[in-house]
């Protein structure tokens, strides 16, 4: 094995194994606190799903791209390659729209009672899980096309018509087919971009007004900075972390889908891209959430523990 290759295959495996881990972690802490006294909240619920849709993503993509980086491409069967593919995009999808729906509902959530939002503010957790519902069987539907041009590497005697991804090879699509299809992909994305950006900035907006109306109280009692201010700090973390990677990785994946034989340099920065956010996002919600154990082995007793209950 070549030693680029064996590179290849270990920044697989790293990112792969590390985003696993802080996604299942985050699983079992709301798994267990639903075993608890404690009422998950809607946000929970939703950052729930979100964690189940990166899981999803890694683990059917991450998985079989380092054994591909390691030189085990001919495993799958055909099935195995469009239950894969079909999975990985599904739970791709999944955590962009968990991510747009928790911005559009904390931005109605913090919305003044005057505003025009205040009849939707009260209903706003009955939407909730009919949305995150909505979003797993639109997603569904969107991705059951995906796996029809899909077929495995493992029995592959004429490639010339097909683009090779290392595990699994696709049918080749003239330009104009490929652009509506690359657009098709892309459209749900863009949509939850947009979405997320606007109700970002309106949380954002809100909270500088709420800031500078309590201004001089908070000058008055303490210099340290206000909690609006640490919210927003956290809310723009977020928002640029999403933002980045979901954008790096929708570029990279527009191109390759208009590329007639893509290379392997190419198809490796589009997978790293790809996965850089459901590797990342749990670890950035647990550094935030102060109800989220920071050690998985300390669960349980961080869960039922009294300084842990007065910050639920």
């Amino acid at each position: 094995m070549a030693n680029r290759e064996l590179a290849v295959g270990l920044v697989f495996l790293t990112q792969t194994t590390v985003g696993i881990l802080g996604n299942f972690s985050l699983l079992c802490h709301y798994v267990l606190l639903s075993f608890t006294d404690y009422r998950l909240k809607s946000t929970d619920f939703i950052h729930k799903h979100l964690t189940v849709g990166n899981f999803l993503s890694l683990l059917c993509r991450g998985v079989p791209q380092t054994m591909a980086a390691f030189g085990w491409k001919h495993i799958l069967s055909h099935f195995g390659c469009k239950l894969l593919f079909f999975l990985h995009r599904v739970g791709r999808g999944v955590s962009i729209g968990s991510i747009c729906i928790v911005s559009v509902y904390q931005a109605i959530t913090i919305s003044p009672r005057n505003s025009w939002w205040a009849e939707l503010k009260v209903k706003a957790p009955k939407y909730v899980v009919p949305s995150i519902i909505l979003c797993w069987m639109l997603q569904m539907l969107v991705n059951v096309i995906f796996p029809l041009y899909l077929t495995s590497t493992s029995s592959e005697k004429n490639i010339t018509n097909k683009k090779d991804f290392g595990y699994c090879s696709s049918v080749r699509h003239d330009k104009t087919s490929a652009s509506l299809y690359a657009a098709l992909l892309s459209f749900p994305d863009v949509l939850c971009l947009g979405l997320m950006l606007w109700a970002s900035s309106t949380m954002v907006l809100i909270l500088y007004r709420h800031k500078k109306r309590v201004q001089h109280i908070r000058r008055t009692i303490s210099s340290r900075s206000s909690p609006e201010s640490r919210a927003t700090k956290t809310i723009l973390l977020l928002l640029s972390t999403f933002v980045y990677f979901y954008t790096l990785s929708s570029v990279f994946q527009v191109v390759l889908s208009l590329s007639d034989n893509p290379s392997g340099v190419l198809l490796n920065i589009t997978a790293i891209m790809v996965m850089c956010f459901p590797t990342v996002s749990p670890y950035l919600l647990m550094s935030r959430d102060p109800k989220v154990p920071r050690l998985c082995f300390a669960w349980a007793g961080n869960i039922k523990s009294p300084h842990l209950m007065r910050n639920m």
